[in-house]
């Protein structure tokens, strides 16, 4: 039953020593949100989503799909290939130090060739897990929201600037930013994204462009690494984010674009991002959400050709 146990990810098995993981996808929590310059609470956004992932019935056969007739992660759950490492080391009013504890521990799990799925917290926490990874990659973005906030004021460190920061790097090949539609980006965090290189993606080009045109935006078998923000989701269905925006995506549109990315890319890292708890409906719907859509494109990434062929670099069957 769901509300019996300790409630890891999809109850996988707890290993709280990244540098022991013997495993194919590491579940970390980043439960920050000092990043937020509006209400708080998406601290609790881990713990949260742990606790409605125990509502999929997984077991050893892992979960079965009906719409595709069929059973998904079976072998990561039946194989103990899945396993949930805990939190980051958060350090109150101590952002870069709180940084450096997330970029260490993805960086541990990457050194056990595990792929990291990162459960948030806001949105600044995107930056100091990308800039654990040293491989070349492509960073898809779904958010409501640009945030390319330029550095001023000394600010640096919210979710408003964690794109700027991942566009820089030089092992990000290219940045997609999907589903963009907030009233509250600024001319000049657009103008600047664009300048900089990155493709962005309105809602309504999104849905001109369809799944299999999005996901095209990234070299078919390249390394992407997908940040979710969960406000990329149409205003009422996700009632639990702070930042939500109307005229959004359904479930249906992410899904679609999400499935397309596995199956054309090699997914080697993802986050869920901006469930807050503490705003969401009595029956934790946000939570319930993020878990689903974290488990169903879960399951599609563990079955997509590129991520499969290199199953034997990290150790698997």
């Amino acid at each position: 039953m769901p509300f019996v146990g300790i409630p890891s990810f999809l109850r996988a098995p707890v290993q709280t020593d990244a540098e022991r993981i013997d495993a194919d996808v590491a579940i970390l929590g980043a439960p920050f949100d000092e990043g937020s310059p509006f209400l708080p609470g998406s601290r609790f956004g881990p713990r949260s989503i742990r606790e409605h992932s125990l509502r999929f019935v997984t077991g050893e056969d892992g979960y079965y799909d009906p719409q595709a007739g069929r059973h998904f992660l079976a072998e990561q759950m039946r194989g103990r290939r899945l396993v949930d490492v805990g939190d980051a080391d958060v350090l109150p009013t101590n952002p870069a130090g709180t940084f450096r504890n997330i970029t260490d521990t993805v960086r541990a799990i990457l050194d056990r060739e595990a792929t990291p799925l990162i459960l948030g917290g806001d949105h600044s926490i995107t930056f100091p897990v990308v800039r654990a990874f040293s491989e070349p990659l492509h960073v898809v973005h779904f958010d409501a929201h640009l945030d390319y906030q330029p550095f001023v004021h000394g600010l640096e460190m919210t979710n408003a600037h964690a794109f700027r920061h991942i566009a820089h790097m030089d092992h990000v090949e290219s940045l997609t930013q999907v589903g963009i539609r907030s009233l509250r980006n600024t001319e000049r965090m657009h103008r600047d994204s664009l300048q900089d290189g990155n493709r962005v993606l309105t809602m309504a080009e999104a849905r001109a462009a369809g799944a299999d045109g999005v996901a095209g935006q990234v070299p078919d078998g390249a390394a992407c690494y997908v940040s979710l923000d969960v406000d990329v989701l149409d205003l009422p269905l996700v009632p639990g984010c702070v930042s939500a925006e109307p005229n959004g995506m359904q479930y249906g549109e992410l899904t679609d674009i999400l499935v397309a990315l596995a199956a054309r890319t090699r997914i080697v890292g993802i986050d869920v991002v901006e469930v807050n708890p503490l705003l969401d409906v009595r029956t934790g719907i946000t939570s319930y959400l993020a878990a689903h859509v974290a488990i169903e494109f879960l399951g599609h990434v563990c079955e997509g050709r590129h991520w499969i062929a290199a199953r034997p670099a990290r150790g698997g069957p």
